[in-house]
């Protein structure tokens, strides 16, 4: 037995001593690299550099959840309403011997119901551009807009309040806080009036054309912007017996001064924001949509309108501000507010002419960090200067909102 055992381990020995000795003349495969991410500081937190690359990368997102209260004007309009919209967007940037290279992109999807419309559930390109050195390409916040401005408004304020438009348009940093920005922009457009004195838009043949000169410093900033736009007709007209004609394309414009200042001695991340616009002939750039109701009343805003054979121009101007206070380092509240009129002059019969005011507050609760639970109530009413026909012209909603940025 001892013997058979014996036998048994020096056989297992001496197939391992082979077995060694075989394993010793294989090539012996070296592990991978490991490439670790890296943290990128240069540009805020939460960059990161996209392994085997020198530039960094920031995915953030939202997602916003709200109910409003809409006052009804009759039985069959909704008075409530939800919105669901979520938010995806990438931020790369790399460092060049031109400046910074920038690509963002933001997609969006939203689905409303009840009060706030229909609106069937698709992606949303909301912004795509590129950045290099002072060149801005693609899908931005227009540059006639101020968008450092710290605007916690959820409703509708009659002031140009940071649209997305296409453009391509060229900064120049002047340093110390001061740039300059020249942009042509897809165009923004007003309504039309019903009859014979609709302005009908022909074809564009130019963009808007945007500029700005801007300051941002720690006590806040300030702009002054301008806009060019074309109003190019494709009514026919009569400019003499038996003949008729196209009326000489007009250009409309609009000018804005916009700003805020900080007020740490009120509390930290207390300010107050100011915008004032005139328009004459592009009063898309007041921050109204084709058509303004308030209760039962509804006006149309018009950048132009036919009489005779020549394009008359309308008219505008609108201010808007607010105030926004932090009662603790976890609750703010915003009150803000905007009165906007708009003017045709003698030719429009009857009269379009109206005035807008609006007003209202929301609260905002911010238990942890990029969390918002907040409500808020705005007023507006509309007053016409035509015929008054008795109709409601005020309107009030309610919003309820809980929102996360990450």
């Amino acid at each position: 037995m001892k013997l058979a055992k014996s036998l048994f381990l020096g056989s297992v020995a001496g197939l391992a001593a082979i077995a060694g000795a075989q394993a010793a003349d294989l090539p012996v495969a070296k592990a991978a690299p490991v490439e670790y991410v890296r943290v990128c500081s240069t540009y805020g937190a939460a960059f990161f550099y996209i392994p085997g690359t020198e530039t960094c990368l920031r995915v953030g997102g939202r997602v916003r959840g709200e109910f409003m209260y809409l006052e009804p004007n009759s039985r069959e309009d909704d008075s409530i309403g939800f919105r669901a919209r979520g938010r995806i967007q990438l931020d790369a940037r790399t460092a060049t011997a031109y400046g910074l290279l920038r690509t963002f992109v933001r997609f969006e999807m939203t689905r409303n119901t009840g009060s706030y419309g229909f609106s069937a559930t698709s992606p949303d390109v909301a912004q795509a551009f590129i950045q290099f050195g002072g060149l801005t390409a693609g899908r931005v916040t227009s540059f006639f807009s101020n968008s450092d401005l710290p605007n916690e408004n959820w409703g509708t304020l009659r002031f140009f309040d940071a649209p997305d438009v296409n453009l391509f348009a060229y900064t120049f940093s002047f340093g110390n806080g001061f740039s300059a920005t020249l942009s042509a922009e897809e165009g923004y457009f007003a309504g039309a009036f019903d009859g014979p004195s609709s302005f009908v838009y022909a074809g564009q043949t130019m963009p808007d054309l945007v500029g700005n000169l801007k300051y941002a410093g720690t006590w806040g900033s300030a702009q002054l912007s301008g806009a060019l736009h074309q109003l190019r007709s494709n009514n026919l007209v009569a400019v003499a017996p038996g003949i008729v004609d196209y009326p000489d394309t007009k250009l409309g414009w609009a000018i804005s001064a916009t700003g805020n200042v900080n007020l740490p001695m009120l509390g930290e991340g207390d300010a107050l924001w100011l915008a004032a616009t005139y328009a004459d002939g592009a009063l898309g750039y007041l921050g109204f949509d084709p058509t303004v109701t308030g209760g039962e009343t509804e006006r149309v805003v018009a950048d132009a309108f036919i009489v005779g054979d020549d394009i008359k121009t309308g008219r505008g101007w609108s201010v808007a501000g607010g105030l926004n206070h932090y009662w603790t380092p976890t609750i703010r509240q915003s009150v803000f507010g905007s009165y906007a009129r708009v003017d045709y002059g003698a030719n429009v019969a009857p009269a379009f002419d109206f005035t807008e005011w609006r007003a209202g507050s929301n609260v905002i609760w911010s238990p942890v960090s990029g969390l918002d639970i907040g409500v808020e109530v705005l007023y507006s009413n509309l007053d016409p200067r035509g015929p008054d026909l008795g109709l409601d012209n005020d309107t009030i909603e309610g919003r309820l909102r809980v929102q996360r940025d990450f």
